[in-house]
């Protein structure tokens, strides 16, 4: 039996409905109140079949964060996709990322141990590699510097990552997934999916920070080969291409016909506009859209390499210019 944590999220859909082509008995966990008709949507995007795909899911309510629900989910599971975590960059939400990244991956990590699945696969992100002090390229040897980072979602991140090595060193074999900025269909009012709604609405202002994409299809893709193959105990960047924000921007409006982002965003900029925001937030008790760290982390240029799952499963990646070409094409047709 396999159970995956995080179903309701972008990369949990894809990962489920890949899984629902190949297997019978899948366990999905959902929290109460998530919405588990935007997953069936994803489904539909690749199949006619989708009721009867969706339907082979036995969705089982519980938290992550709450050791007796998990007790039901865990029964008969012998391996486990771990995906679920709270992604933000607004240091009010550092206790609640705390509580969810780390403390619920400890808890699924104490079941791991105790029901001895026989492998567990965590979704951890680029946020936790640190820049190189030898190259430009970043790759999975560059340790971790805790004196350099300071924003939450990294170090709850890295926290998390530490929980699933505790695992490893408990028996349980562990293989680890470290995903650029995520592109793919479904949740276009979240995550990387509003920016293709943002986009598609004219949204008009750009950056020329560089960091690392990756399509949804291929950190599924690489974690099912992961659990499949007989490597244990490690870790792989997901990254396709290195692309500068306006790249990709550009090639979202070039492929909705709209016209492309044409106002660029200066460090001033963005140091007020995240004032602004954390003015607006305090009286209006909305989340800012622009926050200290995502302020400064727009600009930056870090350079990521994928050499390593390339060379040990002689894994491809799909383009982002075909990713974007895909996630478009489906955009038309569902959100509009």
């Amino acid at each position: 039996m396999i159970l995956v944590t995080g179903g309701t999220g972008l990369v949990g859909s894809h990962l489920l409905y890949q899984l629902s082509l190949e297997n019978d008995a899948i366990k999905a966990i959902h929290r109460k109140n998530n919405d588990l008709r935007a997953v069936k949507n994803v489904f539909s995007f690749f199949s006619s079949d989708y009721e009867n795909l969706f339907q082979k899911i036995d969705w089982v309510e519980a938290d992550i964060t709450d050791i007796i629900s998990l007790e039901e989910a865990f029964k008969d599971v012998t391996e486990v996709y771990h995906s679920a975590a709270l992604v933000s960059f607004n240091s009010k939400d550092y206790r609640a990322m705390d509580e969810i990244n780390v403390e619920g991956t400890s808890n699924i990590v104490n079941f791991c141990i105790a029901n001895k699945v026989k492998k567990l696969c965590f979704v951890s992100s680029i946020a936790t590699i640190e820049k190189s002090f030898t190259s430009q390229m970043m790759d999975e040897t560059d340790e971790w510097n805790m004196e350099k980072v300071s924003y939450g979602y990294a170090m709850t991140k890295y926290a998390s990552e530490m929980e699933v090595w505790r695992a490893s060193q408990e028996g349980v074999p562990v293989v680890i997934v470290n995903p650029g900025v995520i592109l793919g269909a479904g949740y276009w009012h979240q995550g990387t999916g509003a920016i293709f709604s943002k986009i598609d609405k004219g949204f008009k202002f750009y950056t020329e920070g560089v960091t690392g994409f990756v399509s949804v299809n291929d950190v599924v893709k690489a974690m099912l080969l992961l659990m499949k193959s007989d490597i244990v105990n490690q870790r792989y960047i997901l990254v396709a291409e290195n692309s500068s924000f306006k790249e990709v921007f550009y090639q979202i409006a070039q492929n909705f016909g709209k016209k492309p982002p044409s106002v660029k965003v200066t460090k001033l900029m963005s140091a007020i506009g995240w004032r602004i925001e954390k003015l607006k937030s305090a009286f209006t008790n909305i989340p800012p859209a622009l926050t200290k760290h995502s302020a400064k982390s727009i600009h930056e240029k870090r350079y990521y390499s994928s050499e390593k799952i390339k060379k040990e499963l002689n894994f491809n990646f799909e383009s982002i210019p075909e990713t974007i070409e895909n996630v478009c094409e489906i955009f038309n047709r569902d959100a509009k």
